[in-house]
């Protein structure tokens, strides 16, 4: 711990020059960097806190966000990311009915500063983020610790291992972990947390039911294209826009109406991949600015925050971005809830369960290059029988899997309601 807090230490000052640089060019942002250091307005009424790093953890944790607050209507709800897209999000979903936070940097200070002005009864930190100067500062207080939806991919494990004192230390605090599959609760145990504190309850991403007013949003949206067929490159990175836009222009010789809606994962990129795509030849449309798609219209950008399932529900087909490059891949279960089939490179190792899941289901396809993408992509749109099938595969294996929301909670609610004794920070 000491050579860990060390290292952390040192590396604060860089953290502290991004954090100012970014408060310089977004105005978001510039008010509230402090709070990466733990202050920020005290909150009273010991709430419960649900920490969700950025925006894929806030989107998995909307079910039990929205259960808490129908369930405890008179408890605060603190939720914190670490990201600004992560903090749109959650005004998106959530807007005023919950208070959010930046987290704080993992150092004495910062989280002692921060748990001092909130106070929680308790926290629900998603997926696999493992902090072991939060863990032993709530341990210090009395504060339980709930560890929600864990996934921990082999290659997460691995560097995981690297360290596997501090690792081992940090899991044997009182935790509660909730862990999406068997194997994720199988590695777990291999990094030293303590198997009476593991609890395999599903994946609560599976958690996804469309509403019938996105679904007429949808169709309004189709009208508005013209009735053509469209399909979703989501969630890309760089080095894939390149190869997504290569693919369009092929795939227009066989559907000369084809419309692509690209949308970049990262906010900061939304100008550079629309200069690409201008450069390319390509008659562009952003959806912040319009003007309206018309049928010249050849790609849509996506520069909005929190349309993205809109954009499926419009969809003939997704492919779903940080695969084709080694980024670990994106979530492909909203596009399968809407019965949109989706396809992926080979890289998904984030996500390695639910591809697999996918693959088996016949409800999308692998490939590994340009090639693959346009042969996949020209089958679902050219082959309606072949797009039903994978539809309705994706809509039965969303179905089949759910159920975590209600396993997560039941493991959850006896820290719900008594709020924690706390204790000074040494």
């Amino acid at each position: 711990m000491r050579l860990y807090t060390l290292i952390a230490r040192l590396l604060l000052p860089f953290a502290l020059i991004r954090l100012w640089w970014r408060s310089r060019h977004d105005t978001d942002y510039a008010p509230r960097w402090a709070e990466r250091l733990g202050y920020g307005e005290p909150i009273a009424g010991a709430p419960i806190w649900v920490h969700a790093v950025s925006v894929g953890e806030t989107r998995a944790a909307a079910p039990l966000i929205r259960a808490l607050l129908d369930e405890h209507p008179d408890a605060p709800l603190l939720i914190t990311t670490t990201t600004l897209t992560g903090a749109t999000q959650v005004a998106l979903l959530f807007g005023d009915s919950v208070i959010h936070r930046f987290a704080p940097f993992d150092l004495p200070r910062p989280v002692a500063r921060f748990l001092d002005r909130t106070r929680p009864r308790v926290a629900v930190i998603l997926e696999t983020e493992i902090w072991p100067q939060l863990f032993a500062a709530l341990e210090r207080r009395r504060i339980p610790l709930f560890l929600a939806n864990v996934r921990l991919s082999e290659r997460s494990c691995r560097r995981y291992r690297r360290i596997p004192r501090l690792i081992q230390k940090t899991l044997e605090v009182p935790v509660v972990i909730a862990a999406q599959s068997a194997a994720d609760a199988a590695r777990l145990r291999t990094l030293g947390a303590p198997a009476a504190h593991i609890h395999v309850t599903g994946n609560m991403k599976f958690e996804l039911s469309p509403t019938a007013g996105l679904r007429e949003a949808a169709q309004a949206l189709k009208l508005a294209w013209g009735e053509r067929p469209v399909w979703v490159a989501a969630s890309t990175h760089q080095g894939e826009d390149d190869i997504i836009l290569g693919a369009h222009k092929v795939l227009k010789e066989g559907f000369p109406r084809l419309l692509l809606v690209l949308v970049p994962r990262h906010p900061e990129r939304f100008e550079s991949v629309g200069r690409l795509a201008r450069a390319k030849g390509m008659a562009v449309v952003t959806r912040r600015a319009g003007p309206p798609v018309t049928d010249e219209t050849e790609v849509l950008l996506g520069d909005t925050m929190g349309e993205l399932m809109l954009f499926f529900a419009a969809a003939d087909c997704a492919f779903i971005g940080g695969s084709l490059v080694d980024a670990g891949g994106h979530n492909p279960l909203e596009a399968l809830a809407l019965g949109v089939p989706v396809v992926f490179g080979p890289h998904m190792f984030n996500f390695d369960e639910i591809a697999r899941l996918t693959l088996e289901a016949g409800a999308g396809m692998r490939v590994v290059d340009e090639d693959g993408l346009i042969a996949a992509v020209r089958t679902y749109l050219g082959d309606a029988r072949v797009r039903q099938a994978a539809s309705t595969a994706g809509e039965s294996l969303v179905r089949a899997h759910q159920g975590a929301l209600q396993r997560t909670y039941a493991r959850l609610a006896p820290f719900l309601t008594r709020p924690a004794r706390l204790l000074a920070d040494p």
